[in-house]
């Protein structure tokens, strides 16, 4: 789905992790309700979204100098697809990989990060965060072709200084990379209890207890 001003949804891939209460955003019972109509979804563009569109692009091109052995792949007008037997487990990825050598198939998903504070960055330490994890999870779900992915991680931190002209921006990139077959129980979790969700609850029309993050 595209929305406003030509750019993608990216609502799909985050609502697996809200399935799982790993959605700082969204709750499992308000996703059921955006689902069955009791709720409807507002669209808010902040500056940090508009930059993270913004950027993405040209951060995936520079993915693909950094990692040349990659063919990268631009979706065309952002793909939707849908897996073949559960067609509402459903996304859209940020590029496709190409592995040349093997020709192996992946896929690049990339996060635009404003550090607000240093539990934010601890986050990111060695590790993807939870919610961004469940959704790339979720894109091996839904195309069973990918055999592995990268996540392509921009932190920014903006030190202010007397005026805007004496801002100083510092970034930090990570790159992070799974291979499905280390993830497979993994899959098996989310894939049981994203049909689940739609089978039982959604389908059903019966509300979910909701499912708390985890401390």
């Amino acid at each position: 789905m595209v929305g406003r001003k030509g750019k993608r949804d990216r609502r799909r891939g985050s609502e697996a992790a809200a399935i799982l209460g790993m959605n700082p955003y969204m709750s499992n019972v308000e996703l059921w309700e955006y689902k069955t109509g009791r709720r409807q979804r507002e669209n808010k563009d902040s500056a940090y979204m508009e930059y993270g569109c913004e950027a993405e692009k040209p951060l995936i091109e520079l993915f693909g100098l950094d990692y040349p052995r990659y063919k990268t792949i631009m979706p065309e007008a952002y793909r939707l697809q849908r897996n073949e037997e559960y067609p509402y487990i459903l996304g859209t990825v940020d590029a496709e990989l190409l592995e040349e050598e093997t020709k192996r198939i992946g896929f690049l998903e990339v996060k635009t990060t404003n550090i607000l504070a240093s539990g934010q960055k601890e986050q990111w330490n060695e590790r993807i965060p939870q919610n961004y994890y469940v959704q790339c999870l979720h894109y091996l779900l839904v195309n069973p072709e990918y055999e592995y992915f990268y996540l392509k991680a921009q932190l920014k931190n903006v030190w202010k200084g007397q005026g805007d002209k004496d801002n100083e921006v510092r970034l930090t990139t990570k790159h992070y990379y799974f291979e499905r077959k280390e993830v497979e129980e993994d899959l098996k979790v989310l894939k049981e209890k994203e049909i689940e969700f739609w089978q039982e609850y959604v389908k059903k029309d019966k509300r979910p207890n909701l499912v708390l993050p985890p401390i």
